[in-house]
């Protein structure tokens, strides 16, 4: 999923994200805003890892947020 529809879409995404970086406060959510950059800083500075590893974390997580989406798209044209 690209970071413009998760920015448009972020209430309904921060569950998940929630799930996948637990040490993320609420605080942090709402400053990261669906923005990568913003999200990529927190993670970055709640688990003290690289800007590297913290952008790939993000990315996984989207890419992972695409497939779920196809798979939904597919269940539904059943």
């Amino acid at each position: 999923m690209n970071w413009d529809q998760i920015e448009g879409k972020w209430k309904q995404f921060t569950g998940s994200a929630r799930e996948r970086w637990g040490k993320l406060t609420d605080d942090d959510f709402d400053t990261a805003a669906g923005k990568k950059e913003n999200l990529v800083g927190r993670i970055q500075e709640r688990y003290g890892i690289a800007k590297d590893e913290a952008e790939k974390q993000a990315d996984e997580w989207s890419a992972a947020l695409k497939e779920s989406a196809r798979e939904v798209s597919a269940r539904m044209r059943r």
